[in-house]
């Protein structure tokens, strides 16, 4: 079985992270996503909140390959807990793949998982933290984020 492990913040979930969750699921016989607790962040929305709410999505596109799951370890050392056969990232430009390379060497030493690379796109413009700047200029960011997600960061 090929499983593929996702990690992320999604603080908050975006159609850029939906795009990849969904080329992914076509990909894998099962999916994690993982919503990791990044030591250096402030979390903008609950996790919790935003794993409920990620589902929601992920149910109405009929994603039935696709857990989340919420964790605060090293995204390698879940994914290999969960045994997964693959990481997945998302890279949305040149800059993004030379780090994600170097994480990708970095979690190969580690656990021998490869990395699988899925290209954002026309969602390339799209980030988390994009999305908020542009909330609190009281932009329209309908466009940029799944319905379900737009109702809880408009609350």
């Amino acid at each position: 079985m090929q499983i593929g492990f996702y990690a992320g913040s999604f603080d908050p979930f975006t159609n850029g992270h939906l795009h990849v969750i969904e080329k992914s699921a076509k990909l894998f016989d099962k999916l994690i996503v993982g919503i990791g607790v990044h030591p250096k962040k402030a979390r903008r929305f609950d996790t919790n909140l935003m794993k409920k709410t990620m589902e929601q999505v992920l149910n109405r596109k009929g994603l039935k390959n696709v857990t989340v799951i919420c964790y605060d370890n090293l995204s390698v050392d879940i994914a290999t807990n969960y045994h997964a056969t693959f990481l997945v990232r998302g890279i949305r430009n040149g800059m993004d793949y030379e780090y994600e390379e170097n994480l990708a060497s970095i979690n190969e030493e580690i656990a021998g998982i490869d990395t699988v690379y899925i290209r954002a796109g026309k969602l390339g413009n799209i980030s988390s933290s994009m999305v908020m700047e542009l909330l609190n200029y009281n932009k329209d960011v309908s466009k940029y984020l799944p319905e379900e997600v737009l109702e809880l960061v408009k609350k």
